[in-house]
């Protein structure tokens, strides 16, 4: 299971952009531009303007109308939106500084730190990654709630766990397996030797992980910390849970819709709510990517010693012995609580939340779930795979950069305004060459708006696989393909025989990744759900917020059994064809 999870959640470090830029590296020396290659390329561009630039750009027309500058105006004028955006600011900085923190300190004990249980203290690192929408959060309130089994039941100190504390505890958990894998992986990376020279100058364990260890993975901590802001903002499912009453952007955007019924304050808010989520996004993908300092040079290097003194060792210990009692408490919680009747209330066993939710819409929504996100998932891995191609082989330095950048706004803009895109792009039939198109989202929607939701999950999952494949591409020598096209292969021949195979690894854990992110999201899809069509993660939501959360722990148990299913039988896969043969 360890290594199902690392393998499969790796995949998420690819969209922290930590690490040299690979777009500059590995270019070809030669680049052949023939016709397959231009095809592919218009394909690509054609594919990446309808489901990425079109839905933000109407997203962005809607939001400039006159009422909708007036509220953009206003959320920095009138004191209730100015406290809202202020929040929201205040919410990712924190999120963001003990998300990265946890992340560096499993990492480092990982890495460099002497202790027992290795292997299992990675594995509850990496547990959050399957956690559904509302999974923690409700947890956390059931334990340490004003009615908590711990805060009132077992210490008689009723706690207000909802506002800003509750949001960056659940937060943090949530979002830390992102800077522990990205830092993780840094820290690998490291040559020990460098550390060693430092020690033997007389620098003790503290200095030399200050002076040397650290501006060394440094990188890593600024590309997570910035990673960790923007999901901070962007999250809508936690605020509606466990925000109480601090208002954030992303709720006031879905009270906007909910609320007033006005997809032009929504508009508004979701423009105020992408600017800095397009700032940091530039930040980190070119700012940090230059700040790289080289320590793998192809020479052997010096594995690390273990630490074992206690001045080091002691405090991060405490800090992950803690941090991982409490992922694994908010995971019994989870599973105890679907066979509870009223947890904390009535703790008597029983499978009624099983037996409701199972002969009600869970069957229907976990179908159709699942068939959206497997439909998805091998799209979102082959574009992804086609546009790490193009950017690293094929297209300048420019152009690339352009394609690049486009087709990773999938991270870079928060969910809930690719969302809300989606809704005012889709929602309604448009005329294209004199013939109408029906529109793909809404009630109205073809397949009740199943299409909407499966683009969505296009472009949701779509960063992280082209990240993967970019940095597997530019590992691979130019000089392979080079001797297929002297051999008079085309490009797109080349790509598909040559360096398709070669890319097998990354393109399933892309995919497998690809299928636990759509199964658990909602924050993007949230707008574009119907009645005919069943979501999951909307199904969550509908029983958290009637406060049936026995119900809400039998569906995140199940929902965590089938991603766990899906990456399970996915691994094998990589097992089975993800290594390419490479003898004669």
């Amino acid at each position: 299971m360890s290594e199902t999870l690392t393998r499969d959640s790796a995949t998420i470090t690819a969209a922290v952009g930590a690490g040299p830029d690979p777009v500059r590296a590995a270019r070809p020396r030669r680049r052949v531009i023939d016709r397959s290659t231009v095809i592919v390329f218009g394909a690509v561009a054609l594919v990446l303007a309808i489901i990425v630039v079109w839905p933000i750009a109407e997203l962005l027309l809607t939001g400039a109308s006159a009422d909708g500058l007036a509220t953009i105006v206003g959320t920095f004028t009138h004191a209730v939106d100015r406290r809202a955006l202020l929040n929201t600011l205040v919410l990712g900085l924190l999120t963001g500084v003990f998300g990265t923190l946890i992340g560096l300190c499993f990492a480092f004990a990982q890495v460099r730190l002497a202790f027992r249980g290795r292997r299992l203290v990675h594995l509850i690192a990496l547990l959050p990654v399957v956690a559904p929408p509302f999974a923690i959060a409700t947890a956390v309130i059931v334990q340490f709630g004003r009615k908590g089994l711990i805060s009132n039941g077992l210490f008689h100190t009723p706690l207000d766990v909802y506002g800003l504390p509750g949001l960056v505890l659940v937060m943090s958990l949530s979002f830390s397996p992102i800077a522990y894998l990205t830092i993780r992986g840094m820290l690998m990376n490291v040559d020990a030797s460098m550390e060693e020279a430092a020690a033997n100058l007389g620098a003790n364990r503290f200095r030399v992980f200050r002076t040397v260890t650290l501006p060394m993975i440094f990188p890593g901590i600024a590309g997570s910390f910035l990673f960790l802001f923007v999901e901070a903002i962007s999250d809508l499912a936690n605020p509606l849970i466990i925000g109480g009453d601090y208002s954030v952007l992303a709720s006031r955007v879905y009270f906007a819709i909910n609320g007033d019924f006005s997809m032009t304050k929504a508009a508004a808010y979701s423009i105020v709510l992408l600017i800095p989520a397009l700032l940091v996004f530039v930040l980190q993908h070119y700012w940090v990517g230059k700040r790289n300092v080289v320590s793998v040079t192809g020479k052997p290097s010096a594995k690390p010693t273990l630490i074992t003194a206690p001045a080091l060792r002691i405090p991060v210990l405490t800090i992950v012995a803690l941090v991982s009692a409490l992922i694994v408490l908010v995971f019994l919680t989870v599973i105890v609580g679907g066979f509870i009747d009223i947890i904390g209330v009535k703790n008597t066993f029983t499978l009624d939340h099983y037996r409701q939710i199972l002969t009600g819409r869970a069957p229907g929504a976990f179908l159709d779930t699942a068939v959206l996100a497997v439909i998805a998932a091998p799209i979102s891995g082959l574009l992804g795979t086609l546009i790490a191609w193009l950017v690293v082989r094929k297209l300048g330095r420019r152009l690339g950069g352009v394609v690049d950048f486009i087709g990773m706004l999938g991270v870079a803009v928060p969910g809930i305004v690719l969302g809300l895109g989606y809704a005012i792009a889709f929602s309604v039939p448009y005329l294209v060459l004199g013939v109408k198109v029906p529109a793909l989202a809404g009630g109205n929607g073809i397949a009740g708006g199943a299409i909407a939701i499966l683009l969505v999950y296009i472009v949701f999952s779509l960063p992280a696989g082209q990240r993967s494949s970019i940095a597997a591409i530019s590992q691979i020598h130019p000089a392979i393909e080079e001797a297929s096209t002297s051999l008079g292969a085309g490009s797109l021949r080349t790509f598909v025989t040559t360096t398709l195979p070669l890319l097998r690894p990354a393109l399933i854990a892309g995919v497998s990744y690809a299928i636990a992110r759509s199964m658990t999201a909602l924050t993007p899809i949230i707008f574009v759900t119907t009645p005919r069509t069943h979501i999951v993660s909307a199904q969550l939501l509908d029983e958290v917020d009637t406060g049936r959360f026995g119900n809400a722990f039998a569906y995140c148990t199940l929902l965590i059994a089938v991603v766990l299913g899906f990456m399970g039988l996915l691994n094998l896969a990589l097992r089975r064809w993800g290594t390419v043969r490479t003898d004669g």
